[in-house]
């Protein structure tokens, strides 16, 4: 087993350790996520992880970025599916609730990773980019200004306090006091986060 994970490319034992890494994250969060059970699932010995990160920081943040990408894809897909030309008002209106949405359905459905990536803030940077959680609904927020919808007077800035209110009712839900109520309460909850942000644009 050893002699052949020897032979494999420098890139697909690195792909390898990530990939392991994340189904550590969606099952244990952050606090799962350790070379040596990555490299046992992989099938190499432990000190060939160390040829592709430095230490186990390096691999979570790998790792960070590999599940807020599974968050982005989720976000992106919903976005997709909804109808309707770029600027029309009721399109985007409807984007930016896909945005929420799927943005929510990933913190209840996938709570480690949704924990991990958000455990390392370093690597964040990736958060800022166009196909990025947060570079989609600044795409989705410059659309509603084009739409009409959204003053250009308001836009500077508003993705924050609409990402902190989409995030807070995660946390709570996933983590804090909300965790334990019934779903259909927590549904509601995420309607009426929803409504609130589309009616205070």
């Amino acid at each position: 087993m050893t002699g052949q994970a020897g032979r494999r490319a420098r890139g697909v034992v690195r792909e390898g350790l990530v990939a392991a890494g994340l189904e550590l994250a969606r099952t244990g969060g952050p606090e799962a996520v350790l070379l040596r059970e990555a490299t046992r699932a992989v099938g190499v010995v432990p000190n060939a992880a160390y040829r592709h990160f430095a230490d186990r920081d390096e691999l979570l943040a790998a790792v960070c970025t590999a599940a807020m990408q599974e968050l982005a894809d989720r976000m992106a897909a919903g976005v997709k599916k909804v109808r309707g030309k770029h600027g029309d008002a009721a399109a985007a209106g409807r984007r930016l609730g896909a945005i929420g949405t799927a943005y929510l359905a990933f913190a209840r459905e996938e709570p480690g990773l949704f924990a991990t990536a958000f455990a390392v803030p370093q690597q964040h940077e990736y958060a800022d980019s166009d196909g990025s959680p947060l570079g989609q609904l600044r795409a989705v927020l410059d659309e509603l200004v084009d739409a009409g919808v959204l003053d250009p007077s308001r836009r500077d800035g508003i993705e924050y306090p609409i990402w902190s209110t989409v995030h807070g009712l995660a946390v709570l839900a996933g983590q804090g006091p909300l965790r334990d109520a019934p779903e259909a309460t927590r549904r509601q909850f995420e309607q009426l986060t929803l409504a609130f942000i589309a009616g205070g644009l």
